[in-house]
């Protein structure tokens, strides 16, 4: 594997589209089909664009997801194997997020350091690459380049769960703590991992 990772600019948002549109989840993963929308919409946003799902959920889900690109609504990292995307990690400033009902930051994690956190909400990696270090690859980018902005923390929104399980798009609470992240806040089996830069 030839690994690279690069922050999604507007000459990557093909590369993003094909990642999900061929490789992002198999035919049987819950968490498919999904563009990575969410995180920046709000709750009326959301039902607006459920309202036109009918037969065609993932054309739709597409079709929002490349006009948020092109506002640049969408933030984060795309994980190359050579000239092909195999992972997704994403990752902004904590105020270019919005409170909706998926909570992608939990309602008990918003605080007054908003301006200054970098939060990682969500990866998604190609089933062929989970278990590879694609995630560890995409959240070390996002350290090292939250650091170099001059950022005062890292968050990420973990599931707290005993064992191993499917993979899980919050990342597990193992990945943040392998990269020096702790346990900052939990409630209801939901963690706040924070690294402080």
């Amino acid at each position: 594997m030839n690994l690279t990772i690069k922050p999604l600019t507007a000459e990557l948002i093909p590369a993003y589209l094909d990642f999900f549109d061929n490789r992002a989840f198999s035919a049987t993963d819950v968490n498919g089909p999904c563009y990575c929308t969410c995180p920046t919409q709000t709750s009326e946003e959301i039902d607006r664009m459920v309202s036109e799902f009918a037969g065609d959920i993932k054309g739709t889900l597409r079709k929002y997801a490349a006009k948020m690109l092109a506002e640049g609504k969408i933030r984060g990292y795309l994980a190359f194997d050579g000239k092909t995307a195999v992972g997704w990690c994403n990752a902004a400033m904590k105020n270019t997020y919005v409170k909706n009902r998926y909570q992608f930051i939990p309602d008990f994690a918003w605080d007054g350091d908003s301006d200054a956190v970098m939060s990682v909400v969500c990866f998604s990696i190609a089933p062929a690459y989970r278990g590879k270090g694609v995630s560890t690859a995409l959240l070390t980018r996002v350290v090292d380049d939250a650091r170099a902005a001059g950022c005062s923390a890292v968050e990420g929104y973990a599931h707290l769960r005993k064992g191993e399980g499917e993979f899980d798009f919050k990342g597990p609470e193992k990945l943040y703590e392998n990269l020096g992240f702790t346990l900052a806040a939990e409630q209801n089996g939901v963690a706040v991992m924070r690294k402080t830069l």
